[in-house]
């Protein structure tokens, strides 16, 4: 006589593990993606003296963007810069230079956020007098050569001022808009004292 009970206890525990071994499977597994890295925002690149600049098909140097520090971030292939410099440069004009304490280039450096004292600055020329514009940021699509910001702007050149809420910049065509609340003084260069 067979004791059927004493051998149907090892198949009855081996199919109670795999159960259990599948049920702790799906648990842990959710469907999410391995971590390796990419998800989280951790730099993977410092450099000090960070030096770039770009050139348009003709070989004319379009733009260079410098800082003393930049970090640069793998998950969205952004960069954040202190203290940069960046300086537009044009055909027959004079180079615009923006600077400020911070900023964050985003990936392939089309667009550059500027924040904290950012200051744009145009040289003196034979026609045209120096230009200063201050604003707590910029925003800035460096292919395109245009500048935007929403906050309130104080532009001045010599002796005359802007001041004004909101600003759209030209860089090609050197023109300015200001969008709002807009008050300035003008002084003509022909004027005689």
């Amino acid at each position: 006589m067979k004791h059927w009970p004493s051998q149907l206890f090892p198949i009855i525990l081996l199919t109670l593990l795999a159960g259990l071994s599948f049920i702790l499977s799906i648990a842990v597994d959710r469907g999410e993606p391995p971590a390796n890295g990419k998800q989280r925002h951790d730099p993977d690149a410092i450099a000090e003296n960070f030096s770039i600049k770009r050139f348009d098909q003709t070989g004319q140097l379009k733009y260079r963007l410098i800082a003393p520090y930049m970090v640069h971030y793998p998950d969205d292939d952004s960069s954040l810069l202190n203290w940069p410099t960046f300086v537009s440069y044009r055909p027959n004009a004079e180079p615009v230079i923006t600077s400020s304490q911070h900023a964050k280039a985003s990936s392939g450096g089309d667009v550059i956020f500027l924040w904290e004292n950012v200051i744009a600055h145009r040289e003196q020329s034979a026609q045209r007098m120096a230009m200063v514009a201050r604003m707590p940021d910029l925003t800035i699509q460096t292919e395109t050569g245009f500048a935007f910001t929403n906050s309130p702007v104080e532009i001045t050149q010599g002796n005359s001022w802007l001041k004004g809420t909101g600003m759209d910049l030209d860089n090609n065509n050197s023109t300015f808009v200001l969008h709002s609340q807009v008050t300035g003084l003008y002084f003509s260069t022909k004027a005689k004292p």
